[in-house]
């Protein structure tokens, strides 16, 4: 569904992203993980469309979208949810869960996605009308999440969904990408949580200043060696 080949991506003369090269099938769950200052963020942004890259390409279901600009792509079926919680906190949660729809013109299929993201995180229907900015950090989580779900999305990339989340939170939001992906969504999930990203994704790849240095299932990353050591501290 998304393959990148000969990624290369730069921030003026500083170089990021060195020949980076992965791909994610269809309903698939795939984990990009590495430590902070890899240029996790920094390929999110690129296959988003926020960053040109220097060279290489993307494709997106086999059509080259390396050059279009954020909003094309979104159009593509594509959707990002970005590290931090990006929510507007003076307007209702009805308001946040609609401007997550703004690509779609049907009024009936808008109403229908906002019950089924309702019935993903119910707490946010009992409090649609509520300001963003009276959630908690946990609730505003949740509802990016089902913000970026309003545009029905093939392709839904989460970058750093778990920062600044207590455990049982991150539970929630491990539980809800797997009820995502069961639905036919297909997740790219970008983190530096690794036991618990390769924990729930099918395929990994680890991402070290700004090079791919590891790939492979899930299972496998975890009983390597390099991640034991380096990321797990075992």
């Amino acid at each position: 569904m998304l393959e990148a080949k000969n990624l290369s991506s730069s921030y003026g003369m500083v170089q990021i992203l060195h020949d980076v090269a992965f791909k994610v099938e269809e309903k698939e769950i795939v984990s990009i993980i590495g430590p902070n200052g890899a240029g996790k963020t920094t390929l999110v942004k690129t296959i988003m469309g926020f960053l040109h890259p220097k060279d290489g390409i993307i494709t997106f279901k086999g059509e080259n979208i390396e050059k279009l600009p954020p909003y094309e792509i979104v159009k593509k079926g594509i959707t990002m949810i970005p590290e931090g919680r990006e929510i507007f906190p003076r307007m209702t949660i009805e308001e946040n869960l609609l401007l997550g729809a703004y690509t779609i013109k049907d009024k009936a299929k808008i109403k229908e996605t906002k019950e089924k993201v309702y019935q993903i995180f119910p707490v946010l229907k009992k409090k649609e009308k509520a300001l963003a900015q009276t959630l908690s950090g946990g609730e505003q989580q949740m509802l990016v999440i089902c913000r970026s779900l309003m545009s029905n999305p093939q392709l839904l990339i989460l970058d750093e969904p778990s920062l600044g989340l207590a455990p049982i939170i991150v539970e929630k939001v491990l539980d809800t990408i797997r009820t995502i992906n069961e639905e036919g969504v297909t997740v790219l999930l970008v983190e530096q949580n690794i036991h618990d990203s390769l924990n729930v994704a099918d395929r990994g790849y680890v991402l070290e200043e700004g090079k791919i240095v590891l790939e492979g299932k899930s299972r496998e990353l975890l009983s390597n060696s390099h991640i034991k050591e380096v990321y797990l501290g075992l």
